[in-house]
Order: C-alpha cells, then sequence, then structure tokens
C-alpha cells in the first residue's frame, strides 16, 4: 500500500505534470508553426500586391520565416520548463559576432535592398557605377552582374554601387549627341551650317523635335570650332554618332571646308650685327 503512494505520488507530482508540459509544448509547437504559415503568407501576398522585385520578397519572406522559427522553438522549449533566457542571451550574442564579422556582406544586402526598393537602374539599362560601365544584367541582393561592351562579365558589390554616383544612359528615351568640329578661319562658316544642317536631315535616326543645335563654340587659336547637337532616340545613339561623325567629314571633304591642324605662325626678326671697327670705338 505504502509502495503504491508512493508510485502515485511520483506521477502526481513528475509524470503528470511533465507530460501535460511535453503536450503543451508539441501543442504550442503545431499552433505556432501554423500561425507562422500565416503570417509568412500574408506577408507575401503584401510583398508582392506591392510590386517589389521577387528576389527581395523570397529573401524577406525566407527571414521572416526562420525567425518565426526561432520564436515558436524557444516558446516550445520554454513552455517545457527549459530556462531560455541564456538561449536567448546566447543567440543575441551570436548574432552580434556574425553582424560584426559580416559587416561587408550586411553593407551589400542593405545597398541591394535600396537598389531593389528605388530602381535606379534596371536588368538591360546601360549604366556607370562602381568603377565600371555596362549593361546590367542581373540585380542579386549581395552584388549586381554587369555585361561590358566587349562581351565580359563583370560582378560589383552593391555596397560599391549605391554608395557612388550612378549614371543610367537608358533612364531616358532620347539622348543628346555632342559633336564638335573645327574648320578654318578662311571657311565661309554660313556654308558650312547649311552643309551641316544637310547632313542632319539625311540621317534618319536623327529625331526633328528637340531641333538639333548648331552654333560656333570657341574662335580657338588655329580653327573656328562649331557644336552640332542633335537628338536621338537613346538605343540608336552610338550608331548615329560614329555615322554623323564619317558623313559630315565626307560632305566636308566634298565642298573644300578644311579641317585645320593645330599650328602656330612664327616670325623671326634678324638683327644685323655692327662692323668691327664700330665696335672697336
Amino acid at each position: 500500500m505504502l509502495e503504491d503512494l508512493t508510485n502515485l505520488d511520483w506521477i502526481s507530482t513528475y509524470a503528470l505534470p511533465w507530460g501535460i508540459n511535453v503536450l503543451l509544448a508539441i501543442g504550442t509547437f503545431i499552433v505556432g508553426r501554423w500561425i507562422a504559415g500565416i503570417v509568412v503568407g500574408v506577408a507575401r501576398k503584401l510583398l508582392t500586391r506591392a510590386r517589389i522585385d521577387v528576389i527581395l520578397v523570397n529573401f524577406i519572406v525566407s527571414i521572416l520565416n526562420g525567425v518565426l522559427w526561432l520564436v515558436v522553438i524557444i516558446a516550445a522549449l520554454n513552455r517545457l520548463g527549459v530556462d531560455t533566457t541564456s538561449l536567448v542571451a546566447l543567440i543575441a550574442a551570436a548574432g552580434l559576432a556574425v553582424g560584426l564579422a559580416l559587416q561587408d556582406s550586411l553593407k551589400n544586402f542593405a545597398a541591394g535592398v535600396m537598389l531593389i526598393l528605388f530602381r535606379p537602374f534596371k536588368a538591360g539599362d546601360f549604366v556607370e557605377a562602381g568603377g565600371t560601365s555596362g549593361v546590367v544584367e542581373m540585380i542579386n541582393i549581395f552584388s549586381s552582374t554587369f555585361r561590358t561592351v566587349d562581351n565580359r562579365e563583370i560582378i560589383v558589390p552593391n555596397g560599391a554601387i549605391y554608395s557612388g554616383v550612378i549614371t543610367n544612359y537608358s533612364a531616358r528615351p532620347t539622348r543628346r549627341i555632342d559633336l564638335l568640329f573645327g574648320i578654318g578661319y578662311d571657311d565661309d562658316i554660313r556654308k558650312v551650317k547649311t552643309i551641316i544642317e544637310q547632313v542632319l536631315k539625311a540621317e534618319p535616326r536623327v529625331l526633328a523635335d528637340p531641333a538639333p543645335f548648331i552654333g560656333v563654340a570657341d574662335l580657338a587659336d588655329s580653327s573656328v570650332n562649331i557644336h552640332v547637337r542633335p537628338w536621338v532616340r537613346t538605343d540608336d545613339y552610338f550608331g548615329a554618332m560614329c555615322d554623323l561623325k564619317e558623313n559630315m567629314k565626307i560632305a566636308f571633304d566634298e565642298n573644300g571646308i578644311t579641317i585645320p591642324y593645330p599650328q602656330m605662325d612664327m616670325y623671326q626678326h634678324v638683327v644685323h650685327a655692327a662692323p668691327a671697327q664700330e665696335l672697336k670705338r
């Protein structure tokens, strides 16, 4: 009888409370995972409706899912009676150590988030950023991939891109071509401007609106410099610029317009020496 009472006491004192705690911990874990799944699903839908980039959505959702997993596990352990204070402190210390060790990576991550959110450029744009220039192939969380004009692939950390100046040559539908031609001082400026206008009108990629600008830029030492500034579609920029330079040179040659080399006129003043008799005096 005494032995039965002892067993009953052990069951009521230890086994039953422990079993209840185990069941409650399992229930906490199951319910917590269910709630976490709902939160992650709602977050994904909200981020998707906000038209945030898919890469950033997946990254944020994965971080949120990991954090919720950790909260559920700590809650379940706490329900079991495990002291989670030291565990939380350990996780915090580990997070601090990892953060200090990954400062550059966190900087690149933050810059990647900003690039994806504010979109100073997108895939397919020709940009100059992070000490390089090329077509943007891919924007990731930590780095971006560029393809140069000679078909090299360059991977640039996002921190280097966002902390510097970003020049996006593809952001606008049109671009202005800045050309500078030097003609001789003996050439007729009005005739030259007429020739330039004819070359511009013959080029189908030059836009009529905005109208091209033609004007004298400078009366230089060796030439009269003329600004020629037509507008073209951004996709036509490089091809139109090269063809205009070639056609201008051909038109100048056909009409006898000179493109002078740098030159300098020198004058010599001769001083005749005095006769020897006068020097003796």
